[in-house]
C-alpha cells in the first residue's frame, strides 16, 4: 500500500497460523499499533499545548485475537511516560483522557476490550 501525499509504502502479510508467513505486520496488528500512534499523537499535540515535552514516552500494545469468529478481542495500549515529566494530577488526568478518545479508540468496535494502562 502506498500514501497517496508521502508516496510511503507498507507491506503487510498474513500470520502463519492464518495461511502467511508471518513476516511483516498483519492486517490485525496495523490496528492495534494504529491505537498505539494514535494516542500517542493525540497526547503529544495535547501536551504540546500544556507546555509538556512527552518526548521519550513510549507504548506496548498486546493485541488479543478471539476465534468464530476470528477477530481482535481486546488490546492493550501501556504507556510509559518519563519519570517525573509531571506531577500535576489535572495534567496527567487531561492527558490519559485524550489518550482514551483518540480517533482510532473511537473508531473500534464497542465489544473490542481495551486496557490502558498509564506508566508515570
Amino acid at each position: 500500500m502506498q500514501h497517496l501525499l508521502s508516496g510511503s509504502t507498507i507491506e503487510n502479510d498474513a500470520p502463519v497460523d492464518n495461511h502467511g508467513k508471518g513476516e511483516r505486520f498483519s492486517p490485525t496488528d496495523m490496528v492495534a499499533t494504529a491505537l498505539g500512534s494514535c494516542l500517542l499523537t493525540t497526547m503529544g499535540i495535547k501536551a504540546e499545548t500544556m507546555g509538556i515535552d512527552l518526548t521519550g514516552t513510549s507504548v506496548e500494545i498486546t493485541k488479543i485475537m478471539k476465534a468464530e469468529p476470528r477477530r481482535i478481542g481486546g488490546i492493550k495500549a501501556h504507556v510509559f511516560f518519563v519519570k517525573g515529566l509531571t506531577e500535576d494530577e489535572h495534567q496527567k488526568e487531561i492527558l490519559e483522557r485524550t489518550a482514551r478518545t483518540c480517533p482510532v479508540e473511537r473508531s473500534l468496535h464497542p465489544d473490542m476490550e481495551l486496557d490502558f494502562q498509564f506508566n508515570w
